[in-house]
Order: C-alpha cells, then sequence, then structure tokens
C-alpha cells in the first residue's frame, strides 16, 4: 500500500509504515502546496496529515484510492467528517497520545505567570538585583477553572491539585458520574458564568465548532478577575484575540496564555505581538519528543490495522 504523509512525522511512525510493508512519501511541506497535494492524492491508499492539510471534498474527489486518514494529533477541525463519512473513509485521531505533554504545558504557563523565572534571569543579565519586583506568587489555594472536562482537563486537574489548587470545570456534556467529576475532585459549575469569577486560571479544553468560536470574548473578560490569566491550548478561535487584547491592555486580567491562534502562523503587526503579557508559543503545547514519538507510532500502526482490512478503537467515525 502507499501512504502519502503530508505533515511533520517522527521518523519512528515513517520506520514503522515502512518495516510493515508499505511504501511512504514524506513531503513535510506538501500542505502548503496544495495545487501538488491534489495532482499526488489520487495515487495513494491512505493519507496522513496534521492541522495544516485541508481535508475537504475537492481533496477526497481527487484522493479515490484513499481508505483511510490518519491524523496527527486529536484536532479535527481541518477534516470535513461529514464528507470522509460520506465516502466510507475512517478517520483515524491520536486518542491521548499527546495529552500529558499538553497537560504539563498549562502546568509551565501556570507557574510561569506567577514565578517568571526567565524574566527573572534577563533582569539579572542586565546588572539587576530586583528582589521585590520578583517576589511572585504560589499556586497553592488559586482556583483553576476548567472549560471543558475531557481526557487533558482530567489530567490537568490531577496534577494542579497536587499543587492544592483548588480546580472548578464547566462541562455540559459531563455528568457527576464522570470520572473527572468523581474521582478527580474537580467542583462543577452550570455556566461559564459562574466559573469565570470564581477563577485565577481559565484553562481552554474543548474543540473548535459554531458553538465553541470566540466563546471567551469581550463579554467574558468582564467577568473575570482583574489578576486572572487566560490559558488557550485547545484551538484558534475560541478565545476572542482582539477582545483579549483590549481586556489585557486595559488591566481587565492580568494577561494570556496562548499556544493556538486563529490564524497561525501570527502575523507581523499582529495586536497580540503589542502585548507583552499575552504569552505566545507556536502551537507546540502537545509537542515533545516523548508525544510526538507516541503520536507517530499510534499513527502508523491503527492506519495499518485498517489498510489490512481491520478496525481501529481510535477512528473518530
Amino acid at each position: 500500500m502507499k501512504v502519502l504523509v503530508t505533515e511533520l512525522m517522527w521518523e519512528d511512525g515513517i520506520e514503522e509504515l515502512k518495516q510493515t510493508g508499505h511504501t511512504v512519501d514524506y513531503d513535510m511541506e506538501l500542505c502548503r502546496k496544495r495545487d501538488d497535494l491534489l495532482k499526488l492524492a489520487p495515487k495513494y491508499d491512505a493519507l496522513i496529515v496534521r492541522n495544516e492539510t485541508r481535508v475537504d471534498p475537492e481533496l477526497l474527489d481527487v484522493a479515490k484510492n484513499v481508505k483511510v486518514i490518519g491524523r496527527l494529533g486529536v484536532g479535527l477541525d481541518n477534516i470535513d467528517l461529514e464528507a470522509t463519512k460520506a465516502r466510507n473513509i475512517p478517520v483515524i485521531a491520536a486518542k491521548h497520545a499527546n495529552a500529558t505533554s499538553v497537560v504539563e504545558y498549562v502546568m509551565a504557563a501556570m507557574l510561569d505567570a506567577y514565578r517568571p523565572l526567565a524574566d527573572a534571569d534577563a533582569d539579572v543579565r542586565l546588572g539587576n538585583w530586583d528582589r521585590k519586583f520578583f517576589t511572585g506568587y504560589e499556586l497553592n489555594q488559586k482556583t483553576l477553572g476548567l472549560v471543558g472536562l475531557g481526557e487533558i482537563a482530567h489530567r490537568v486537574a490531577r496534577r494542579a491539585s497536587a499543587f492544592g489548587i483548588r480546580v472548578i470545570g464547566y462541562d455540559p456534556f459531563v455528568t457527576s458520574y464522570d470520572h473527572v467529576l468523581a474521582e478527580t475532585g474537580v467542583y462543577p459549575v452550570t455556566t461559564l458564568d459562574e466559573l469565570f469569577p470564581e477563577s485565577d486560571f481559565i484553562s481552554v479544553h474543548v474543540p473548535l465548532t459554531k458553538a465553541t468560536k470566540h466563546m471567551i470574548n469581550k463579554e467574558s473578560f468582564s467577568r473575570m478577575k482583574s489578576h486572572a490569566y487566560v490559558i488557550n491550548t485547545a484551538r484558534g478561535g475560541i478565545v476572542h484575540e482582539l477582545d483579549l487584547v483590549e481586556a489585557v491592555q486595559s488591566e481587565k486580567i492580568a494577561g494570556a496564555y496562548l499556544d493556538v491562534l486563529e490564524n497561525e502562523p501570527v502575523q507581523q503587526g499582529s495586536p497580540l505581538l503589542q502585548v507583552e503579557s499575552i504569552r505566545l508559543s507556536p502551537h507546540i503545547a502537545g509537542l515533545t519528543d516523548e508525544s510526538q514519538s507516541r503520536t507517530a507510532m499510534l499513527i502508523a500502526r491503527e492506519v495499518t490495522k485498517v489498510l489490512n482490512g481491520g478496525e481501529s478503537l481510535c477512528a473518530v467515525l
């Protein structure tokens, strides 16, 4: 079978595909070369993508031999699931493979907000010794509000609790019997209007849908504490970025950590770049060496399973 990989994939996953007998063509920039992708797609039995490749009806109409699509991650907003379902093409996502890495990013963001060691180091190297300015705060006894209570939020809650952080959460699809509430000790709230005023940190863990687009906006920021931080490792577009800039500049909230943006990469001249307390990273929350190895191996094995006529427990549809 022939497999086309259109974005970054760790080498061990590619080797796994080759060792199971597949021919693999790998171009991590192909996602940005649409015309080339459309010309190549008909030759392949499987596509493996990340988050930049648009898997839409146009691509699927020419990829007539594709039997399975592997997604190196869990976000699916770049894949037209209705179109894949109509063509009976299973989509395999890397279920939970990068969850631990995202969780540790969230913890790092909270620690950085209260103890900015890189800033302290830079200041000392300038010849200063400002112990009062870099006194910082404790996470102990602070409140973390989780927007969405899936697997990643569950793992965040476990680690946050070890720091003595009170964890509350909002998710209309979670009941009191689900493990994140029943076993992790997250206190459920019934609306975001309850969550925002209580939280010192708000961490976003929902997919980007019509319902969640710009879910956190000007009205949301007006309900938050003036020292609150927003952390978004989910998807760009859930947080209204211009409203965020205004909220931070007017000191309605303290700042934000954005790993994902509505338009990636960030454009020079973006208002986000003008606000120092909005910290940006290049969509790396789930990118650690360990997580990417797990992701690549999981997708390689599950795609092979489907190509061999089997079914995958990681199939989205």
